[in-house]
Formats: structure tokens, sequence, C-alpha cells
């Protein structure tokens, strides 16, 4: 308590350094000082604001129990060359995790035109049943990881939706009414960062969105629906269609393929993603989840993780980074935090010979 009241005083003094400053330069003559002054405050007015409106979240939120998961898709877990039954057992019985973020691609369940196999889909399910876990299913068009949009391969999405939405949505009710009965079942996540331009997609219509929001709530009205934000930068998902959860992905770490070219790290502080939570809690009455915190590396120059050593991801992602990511995530006071990279964790303990990360994720989960 004395160094959170520390930490208040020097707030305030550096607060009070700044309102003399600006009052020095208001008295100048100097046109390019005032201008300054002017862009300088008005910064300092919005992130007061936000500031303001992420301790009264962080308040707000004082006192509930935290909920950690993670995403799992099999398909990754077999792209880095480890069991995806294996793995999810280990998560499981291992880790102790019991919340779960599953996907549904529609090219790996539709395989045919019309022909659906959810083999891999129901062991999932079966296997975080037994354990007593809960699952948030993805559904749609976009969902994680590599290309983002995953359709089959005999429909082309560069077309018109006209002419493969209705088969997406036969699709999606296939889904909803085969896993809305399911014990484990606690939410769905519609359509992953919808309007994020990364990856294999080509269609971001609004209107599509509110289709398949009101689509599902007709054929499962009693499970909450996620919808996330586009991506890890700033702004407010105000504009419908809404979920009845609000979804923010958090990465700290990355490679910029842009400006500089090497690895950096985003400036926002944890205030930030509970100014974002506390927005829409006032004006949307929405609770917010982290859906997606980072927790493997991020690659250079568009590589693979299995293209690079230990050495280069750890300048991203290693034990040590796990662990603050988790302190810096709880800090939000988002209390719902699935973790990204399970899968990850258990290819560099098994394949790469290093258990660290593995480790560090039991005490995440069995504290």
């Amino acid at each position: 308590m004395a160094i959170e009241n520390k930490r208040k005083i020097r707030k305030v003094v550096v607060f009070g350094y700044i309102l003399l400053s600006s009052y020095r330069i208001l008295r100048s003559k100097s046109f390019w000082k005032r201008t300054v002054l002017a862009i300088s405050c008005f910064i300092l007015l919005v992130s007061s604001f936000s500031y303001t409106i992420a301790l009264w979240y962080q308040h707000s939120q004082a006192g509930k129990p935290y909920q950690f998961g993670v995403t799992f898709i099999p398909s990754y877990a077999e792209y880095l060359g480890v069991d995806p039954q294996e793995t999810l057992s280990a998560t499981i019985n291992d880790l102790g995790v019991r919340q779960f973020r599953l996907v549904s691609y529609w090219k790996q369940i539709e395989t045919s035109p019309g022909i659906y196999n959810f083999d891999e889909l129901d062991w999932q399910f079966k296997a975080i049943e037994k354990a007593g876990g809960k699952v948030s299913l993805a559904i749609g068009l976009r969902q994680p990881r590599w290309p983002e949009c995953h359709a089959p391969s005999f429909y082309d999405t560069k077309q018109p939706r006209e002419r493969w939405q209705p088969q997406l949505e036969k699709f999606m009710v296939a889904i909803v009414k085969r896993y809305k009965t399911s014990p484990a079942l606690q939410s769905y996540q519609l359509e992953n960062e919808f309007f994020n331009h990364f990856g294999q997609c080509y269609n971001f219509d609004r209107a599509r969105l509110a289709e398949e929001l009101a689509l599902v709530k007709q054929t499962d009205p009693h499970h909450p629906v996620i919808i996330s934000r586009s991506n890890n930068y700033a702004g407010f998902a105000l504009r419908g269609p809404l979920g009845d959860i609000n979804g923010i992905s958090l990465y700290r770490r990355v490679w910029d393929a842009t400006l500089t070219k090497r690895y950096q790290t985003y400036p926002f502080p944890s205030w930030h993603y509970a100014a974002l939570a506390g927005v829409q809690k006032m004006l949307k009455g929405q609770d917010s989840v982290i859906h997606e915190l980072q927790a493997e590396p991020w690659p250079p120059n568009g590589k693979n993780i299995t293209d690079i050593g230990l050495d280069e991801q750890n300048k991203t992602f290693d034990a040590a980074r796990l662990k603050s990511t988790v302190i810096f995530a709880k800090q939000t006071g988002i209390r719902h935090i699935d973790l990204w990279g399970a899968e990850y964790w258990y290819y560099r303990w098994k394949v790469l010979g290093d258990e660290s990360v593995w480790k560090e994720a039991r005490a995440v989960f069995t504290p």
C-alpha cells in the first residue's frame, strides 16, 4: 500500500510540473510553442480521461477471480510436430487448464460441398467435457491463425458474398446445432477480429457480420457471443453489430515488418486496456475478455517459428516474458484471459527440449 501511495504522489508531482510548464509557455509569444502546447494539452486531456476510466474499471473488478484459459488448435500442434491429442491431454492434466477457445475451421469440417466431418472437434469437446472444462467456440469464416479466413477450396470468397455466404451460414448453423447442448459450451466467438485487414480475407462487410450474429442468436439464444476488436491498437467498438461480450487482443513484443524491420514493444501501459474495457462497460454495458494474450514468439521477416532457433525465439518470448505478460494482463483488471500459444509451449518442451515455458505455465494455471 505504501508503494502504491508513493506512485500516486509521484503522478501528482509530475502533473503539477506539467501545469507549471504549460503556464510558462502560454505566457510566451511563440506560435509554435503555443501549437505544441495545444497538442500536448489535448493528448494530456485524453490520457487523463482514459486513465480515470481505467482506474474506475480496475476498481470495479477488484475482488473478482481471474479465469485463465488457452486457445487450442489441433492443426497448429500438428504443424509444430506434436500430437494434438497428446498436447490437449497434457494441457488439461499437467497444466490444469479448464478454459479453452476452440476453432471450427470451415475448410476442415466441410470436406466436400454439403458434407461435414465433425470428428476432430468432437474429440476436443469430449476431452474438455470429461475434465469439467469450458469452451468458447470460434465460428464463422475468419478464425484464429493463418490464413485467418478458412474457406474450403470449392468456395471462392473473392466473389460477391451472395455466391458463398448461404453455404457459410448453413455450415455455421450445423456447428451451432451440434455443440449448443454440450455442457462445456460457454460462449461463441464470431468472426475473429473481423475488421482486421490481415491474412487471406477479402470481405469485411459489416452487414455480413450483423446477419451472422442474428443467425447465431436465432439458432442458439442461450449462449453469449463474443465479437473481438480489430487489433491491438486504440479505439472503441461502439458501432454495431456488437456481441454480448467484447474481445480484446493483447500483444506486447512483435516484429515490425513495415518501417523499422526490427523487434518492437508496444508502448501501451496496462491501464490502456483497462480504459478500453471501461468504455465498453460504461457506454455499451459489455463485459470484456482478453481473448488472445500473446504467449509465443513473433518470428522476424515473415518466418515461421519452426524456422528459427531458441535464441531468436527468446527475443520476443521466453519463460520470464510469459510471467511478466501474465502479470501485465492481470493489471488491466480484465478477469477472463485466454493465452495464445499453448501448442508452442508443448513443442518447445518436447521437440526443442526446453521445459522452462511449460513449467512457468504450470504456475499460471496451478498457482
